[in-house]
């Protein structure tokens, strides 16, 4: 196992973004959240947006200075490309590439066009991730609140020699310095950070959460203890692993619940499951599913949406509106969908 290097703000030139200009291109939830702590952490930001459209009219009521995408890249020193992952290979041929200058910083939080070659940079630009490892709304949340959400940074151009110290110093000025930074590579996180989303973290977890509802209402359960079971003590047991890993969680919860997690846990999580995972992350790594989500989105995703639409739809949503809308608990909304 290498060894593990974690940079904080101690160890990084916070300044050194400070002499440069940053051209955020989207003002999604990453590009909100990165936008936001880089002007609080008293960096030259813009944003490139499409004129007039609602992220530009969001954008400018906090204060920014907005223009057109091919705008934007020429008077930057940095562009930093978080538009989604369906539209950038595109937005990049038409406004980005034609007005990008030898020594500009080409930036991504996720390798997934530069690691499946849908973006080909110029030999003369520099090419750099930083890549924060929690949603856009989250990373501006937990900067607002004096932390910071971790990150990677990674390298695959450089050609000014400075790039992984102009990645340390963005990070940090996004609030990753407060947490920890991490060194890797655009394949490795391109890679795991795919299969993370569709096997565990996202898909795995829905899918294991909607058939322990759909088991226990399918037996005669209540619906809502259902879902207070498999869904809402989710967080507080993830919250525990978050900070303590599985030993802490397992210290935390009662023996008969240890003593069922030990047992019973691997007969759910069997080597079915590992083999299909296997197979998942073969599709990943070959570029399969890559060109799979790219032509489902070019090609008018109603098979996207028709998935959505189901899922949206499902007993599990309509019982947890009820539920969270009648209970009293801790639950400040990160998300406005109207400002952010």
């Amino acid at each position: 196992m290498d060894n593990l290097k974690i940079y904080l703000d101690k160890d990084i030139n916070k300044d050194l973004i400070k002499n440069k200009r940053i051209a955020v291109i989207g003002f999604g939830s990453q590009g909100y959240g990165q936008s936001m702590n880089l002007k609080d952490s008293g960096c030259d930001v813009i944003l490139g947006l499409r004129s007039g459209g609602n992220s530009d009219k969001k954008a400018k009521n906090y204060g920014f200075t907005t223009m057109p995408i091919a705008e934007a890249v020429k008077c930057a020193d940095i562009v930093q490309i978080l538009i989604p992952d369906e539209l950038q290979a595109e937005v990049y041929k038409q406004e980005i590439l034609p007005n990008l200058r030898a020594g500009q910083y080409l930036m991504f939080s996720h390798g997934f066009n530069i690691h499946f070659k849908k973006i080909v940079a110029p030999e003369n630009v520099n090419v750099i991730m930083v890549a924060p490892k929690g949603p856009g709304h989250t990373v501006r949340s937990e900067y607002e609140a004096g932390k910071g959400v971790p990150s990677l940074i990674a390298i695959y151009q450089d050609v000014t020699g400075d790039s992984k110290e102009i990645a340390l110093s963005y990070a940090s000025a996004i609030g990753a310095g407060r947490a920890g930074i991490i060194e890797t590579t655009f394949k490795e996180e391109t890679e795991t950070d795919l299969f993370g989303e569709q096997t565990v973290i996202c898909g795995g977890v829905s899918a294991l959460i909607k058939t322990g509802f759909e088991t226990l209402v399918e037996a005669g359960y209540s619906p809502y203890m259902a879902y207070f079971e498999v869904l809402h003590e989710m967080k507080l047991i993830v919250d525990l692993i978050n900070q303590g890993g599985l030993a802490d969680m397992r210290y935390s919860i009662s023996n008969t619940a240890e003593y069922g997690d030990m047992t019973r846990g691997p007969k759910i999580i069997d080597n079915n499951v590992k083999n299909s995972m296997k197979e998942v992350l073969k599709d990943i790594q070959s570029g399969k599913f890559a060109d799979e989500f790219l032509t489902e989105m070019q090609s008018g995703a109603k098979k996207f949406q028709q998935l959505r639409e189901e899922n949206r739809a499902h007993q599990i949503e309509k019982v947890g509106e009820e539920i969270r809308s009648s209970f009293i608990w801790s639950n400040k909304k990160i998300i406005d969908r109207n400002k952010n």
